[in-house]
C-alpha cells in the first residue's frame, strides 16, 4: 500500500509518514528509486535540486541524492537522512562529494537495493522506538507460560499500549483459543511460514486477528507447520517496528527459528514451579535460552509447596517445594516475582475472559505491576 505524500512531509491520516524526497535529474537512476519506492510502498516527491517551498527539504523522512545532483544540493541545510546515490563501483570520488552534501550514506545501485528498500520502507511506516518485547518461556511442561503470556499481554492493551502477541510454539494449542478467538477472522502462521526479506510492520499488524484490544499471531487448526528461521526473523522484525509491547510466548527446545525470535526479545522470563523436577529442568532449558537470550528472569509458580498432600508428584517428600528466592538462587537467575494462583480461572476462560481480564484478579495486578516497573531496568526496548 502506497504512502500518501503530504505538502510538508508530515504524517498523513492513515498514521504513516510522508514518501521520501529524491533529487535527480538522471533518467535511469529515477526509474530505478521510484521502483524502489513502490517495492517498499512509499509514493515519493521528486524534485531536480533543493526543492524551494519552505520545508521541502527539511522535512521530509529520507533524502536521496543521485550522484549527478550534488552540485545542486550542495548549499542545502545540513541536515540528517541523506543518502547519496550512484552506478559506479569504481568511482572512489563519491565519498568526498558525499561529505560536501553532509550525506550519512552512500549507496551504489543495483547492490544497495535491499538495504535502501528497507530505509524507505522503515521511513514511510514512521519507525521510531522498537517495541518492548518480552519472551515467556516455559521451565517445565504445564509451568503456566502461555496463561502468563495472554495476561501479559491483555494488561497490556487494557493499560493503552500498542499491544502484540505471537504464539511461537507451533505445539501449544494456540494462543487464540486461551482468548477466545479460535474463529476470530484474521491470519495465522502458516500465511506467513514462507516471508522473506521485509514484512511490512503495518500489513502485520491489520492482517491479524484483533481480540481484547491487542493483535494476535497464532496457530491455525490444521497441522503443524514448520516455520523457516528467516520467516520467525521477519515477522517478529515487523512486529517490533510497530512500537509499544510484544509479548513471544515460546517453546522450551531452541532451535534456529526459535533463536531468531530470542534474538529479538529484550527480556525474558522463565515460569519455574517451585518443585524439585521442575527446577532441574529449567536449568536446561535457562542453559539453552541464555546462550542466545542475555536477560532472562524467572517468575517462579506455586508448585509443591503449596499442594494439599504434602508430596510432589515424583514423591520426594519434603523436597517437592522451594520458596521463590531459593528457585531463583538455584537457578542462578534475578527474580521477577511470585506467579499467583487465580481461583475459577478455567471457569472465567469458559465465559469468554481471558487471562489477566479480570482487572482486580492476583493475575491482573502481578502483570500490572510488572508493566509499571519494567521499562525502567530494560535496555533496547520502547514502550
Amino acid at each position: 500500500m502506497a504512502g500518501v505524500m503530504t505538502r510538508d512531509g508530515a504524517p498523513s491520516s492513515d498514521g504513516r509518514q510522508g514518501g521520501p524526497l529524491i533529487v535527480t535529474e538522471d533518467v535511469d537512476l529515477l526509474d530505478d528509486l521510484l521502483r524502489l519506492c513502490a517495492a517498499a510502498g512509499a509514493r515519493p516527491e521528486v524534485q531536480h535540486g533543493v526543492p524551494e517551498r519552505r520545508g521541502g527539504w527539511d522535512a521530509a523522512p529520507l533524502v536521496l541524492v543521485g550522484d549527478d545532483a550534488v552540485d545542486r544540493v550542495r548549499g542545502a541545510v545540513r541536515r540528517r537522512g541523506v543518502v547519496l546515490v550512484g552506478r559506479d563501483q569504481d568511482d572512489s570520488g563519491v565519498w568526498q562529494r558525499a561529505v560536501e552534501i553532509g550525506a550519512d550514506h552512500v549507496l551504489v545501485l543495483p547492490d544497495g537495493e535491499r538495504w535502501l528498500v528497507d530505509r524507505i520502507a522503515d521511513v514511510a511506516e514512521g519507525v521510531g522506538r522498537p517495541a518492548l518485547t518480552v519472551g515467556v518461556i516455559g521451565g517445565s511442561g504445564g509451568a503456566g507460560a502461555s496463561t502468563l503470556a495472554c495476561a501479559l499481554a491483555v494488561t497490556a492493551a487494557r493499560a493503552g499500549r500498542r499491544t502484540m502477541l505471537v504464539d511461537a510454539d507451533p505445539l501449544g494449542g494456540g494462543l487464540d483459543v486461551l482468548l477466545g478467538g479460535e474463529a476470530a477472522d484474521g491470519l495465522r502462521w502458516p500465511a506467513f511460514a514462507q516471508s522473506r526479506g521485509r514484512v511490512g510492520g503495518g500489513a502485520l499488524e491489520e492482517s491479524l486477528p484483533e481480540l481484547h484490544s491487542l493483535r494476535v499471531l497464532s496457530w491455525d487448526r490444521g497441522d503443524a507447520v514448520v516455520v523457516p528461521p528467516e520467516a520467525m526473523r521477519a515477522v517478529i522484525a515487523a512486529a517490533r517496528r510497530r512500537g509499544g509491547v510484544v509479548i513471544v510466548d515460546l517453546p522450551r527446545r531452541v532451535d534456529e527459528g526459535v533463536a531468531e525470535a530470542l534474538a529479538q526479545v529484550d527480556l525474558g522470563l522463565l515460569v519455574v514451579p517451585a518443585e524439585l523436577r521442575a527446577v532441574a529442568g529449567a536449568r536446561r532449558v535457562a542453559s539453552a535460552v541464555g546462550m542466545v537470550l542475555r536477560d532472562l528472569r524467572v517468575v517462579v509458580g506455586r508448585g509443591g509447596a503449596g499442594r494439599s498432600g504434602g508430596t510432589g508428584g515424583d514423591g520426594l517428600n519434603g523436597l517437592g517445594g522451594f520458596d521463590a528466592e531459593e528457585v531463583a538462587r538455584l537457578l542462578g537467575l534475578p527474580l521477577v516475582g511470585e506467579l499467583p494462583r487465580e481461583a475459577g480461572l478455567l471457569a472465567a476462560q469458559a465465559g469468554g475472559t481471558p487471562p489477566g481480564g479480570v482487572a482486580r484478579g492476583p493475575l491482573s495486578r502481578f502483570c500490572t505491576a510488572f508493566w509499571d516497573r519494567v521499562p525502567a531496568d530494560v535496555t533496547g526496548g520502547g514502550s
